[in-house]
């Protein structure tokens, strides 16, 4: 049930933000997701929220446009997110990430903007996969390196994909040996 309560999150979100043209980029396991699944449905892992890139600047124009749908904003520990009117549980909700500042402080790069997103077989857009995965690597918590090794198995990490991702957070692809 929690699988198919994140999915209609995810629809719910994504079809609100394209039907009122604001530019976003879905990443995190989702983003994850949609990439495996373009080369094997089998090996797509569900996760438990929905995270989105989007601009500080739009984020009064998201409360316009999820509060139909029934989701309202809050912010837990400095982040923004949006949660289910119905249920306000922020651990599935709508986590947001915002484009040109950093995650956490110590971060090295900012998050890419949504205008790096493509379509997904999905219907939504997903961010390009080497913006995701230099955001995978930068993150590297236990989750992110399941993400990193699932696009590897998949066969999505290429030499020309893994060129395109900054030097410094390339080096953490060995640790994935570990």
């Amino acid at each position: 049930m929690a699988v198919e309560h994140v999915e209609r999150l995810l629809r719910s979100a994504t079809e609100a933000l394209n039907a009122a043209g604001v530019e976003y980029a879905v990443i995190g396991g989702n983003a994850v997701a949609a990439w495996i699944a373009t080369v094997d449905t089998g090996a797509v892992r569900a996760t438990k929220d929905v995270d989105l890139l989007v601009r500080r600047s739009d984020l009064q124009r998201l409360t316009e446009v999820f509060a139909p749908v029934g989701m309202i904003p809050i912010e837990v520990l400095g982040v923004h997110m949006f949660v289910d009117e119905g249920k306000p549980n922020p651990k599935t909700g709508v986590h947001l990430v915002l484009a040109g500042e950093r995650v956490r402080p110590e971060y090295a790069h900012p998050a890419p903007d949504p205008s790096r997103a493509v379509s997904a077989q999905a219907g939504y857009r997903v961010l390009a996969l080497p913006e995701l995965v230099t955001m995978k690597l930068q993150a590297f918590r236990l989750i992110d390196r399941v993400h990193l090794l699932d696009l590897r198995e998949a066969g999505l990490l290429t030499d020309e994909l893994l060129a395109a991702v900054p030097a410094d957070l390339r080096k953490r692809l060995d640790a994935l040996e570990q």
